[in-house]
């Protein structure tokens, strides 16, 4: 199963930018969304932000996330 998570760009060093999703940080590649900026929400897949996403479908996004989760737990 292949999933893309919303994450938000913390900060951005040329081609990669740290960006943080449910509590974690990690870097990942933008040279797919030049446009982004720090402060954007982005999907990230396989190590690269491939979109850039608004603030309320990030959440949205992540709360189906929390939702499957919370519903895993037994």
């Amino acid at each position: 199963m292949c999933l893309a998570i919303p994450a938000k760009i913390i900060k951005i060093n040329k081609n990669l930018a740290e960006v943080e999703s449910m509590g974690i940080k990690k870097e990942v590649d933008i040279t797919l969304v030049p446009d982004a900026v720090k402060g954007d929400y982005v999907i990230v897949h396989a190590g690269f932000a491939i979109q850039i996403i608004d603030k309320k479908e990030a959440a949205n996004i992540e709360n189906y996330f929390n939702e499957y989760f919370d519903g895993q737990k037994h």
